[in-house]
């Protein structure tokens, strides 16, 4: 029996994609399985209901556990509260409680200078990133103060390092990094623990980005000193499950880079 035994993951863009080699190709499901491991039931959101239900037939199978798969887009011009709040009733009246939630998901124009970015695709990345992190957060605190559970928030290098060609995409992660910081201050006294990861990892988005912005790709993407990209499960999902571990309740408010030796900073 896992330590997550009967208690609750909430992840977002969480659907299965398949990689040119067929092999997994999605952090998002990557952390679902290392999350089903441990014995969590799971909540999958995305926009893609294929994806999802691939996800779910998969981890049910294999695992045992319970999925619930719920198509949710995060977008501008859309009642974003109430599609976050549909996500939360329904994880509750399937499960009763929520104990981690993975704010995983996220859609950029990567490749696209900042001189040529529109507002359009600006806010792609602002919505789908920024707000989505801020409206999950704020409709699971009550419940995730119930169980005195823990955030998991995704960002970048793009960020950190300031990639060529993202600057939207670096823009959402950096104010999901500030956020995260805010909400581990603030949430700590209710026994929340917020942390941030930053992952590079050989998924589909890595695929397409190379495939569509050559360029872009090759000045930004780089072979980590362990000589290989990140495993979506082992590498990625693994460390992600370890911060929701009680062991791990202590550290708030952190930055983690799992790039293979790639994301060292002072």
């Amino acid at each position: 029996m896992g330590f997550l035994q009967g208690k609750t993951a909430i992840i977002t863009g969480g659907g299965f994609a398949a990689l040119k080699d067929g092999s997994a190709g999605s952090i998002g499901y990557g952390i679902a399985r290392a999350y089903a491991g441990e014995g969590a039931n799971l909540v999958l959101t995305g926009r893609n209901v294929a994806k999802l239900e691939a996800a779910k037939e998969k981890l049910e199978a294999e695992f045992g556990i319970r999925v619930l798969s719920i198509q949710a887009d995060v977008s501008a011009g859309s009642d974003n509260k109430a599609v976050v709040q549909n996500v939360i009733d329904k994880a509750m009246e399937e499960f009763g409680r929520i104990d981690v939630l993975v704010n995983n998901a996220q859609a950029s124009a990567s490749g696209v200078t900042l001189a040529d970015h529109t507002t359009d695709q600006f806010d792609l990345a602002i919505y789908s990133g920024l707000y989505a992190a801020f409206y999950y957060m704020q409709a699971c605190y009550p419940h995730l103060k119930e169980t005195k559970g823990s955030v998991i928030n995704f960002a970048s290098g793009a960020g950190l390092f300031g990639n060529y060609g993202q600057s939207a995409y670096a823009a959402a992660k950096e104010g999901i990094r500030g956020m995260s910081r805010v909400a581990a201050t603030e949430w700590g006294k209710d026994g929340i623990n917020v942390n941030v990861v930053c992952p590079l990892a050989w998924t589909t988005a890595l695929e397409k980005f190379q495939d569509e912005y050559p360029d872009a790709f090759e000045a930004n993407v780089h072979m980590p000193p362990m000589g290989h990209y990140g495993d979506v499960e082992k590498e990625i999902g693994r460390v992600v499950v370890q911060l929701a571990n009680p062991d791990f309740k202590f550290m708030s408010g952190e930055t983690l880079t799992l790039e293979g030796g790639m994301g060292q900073r002072p």
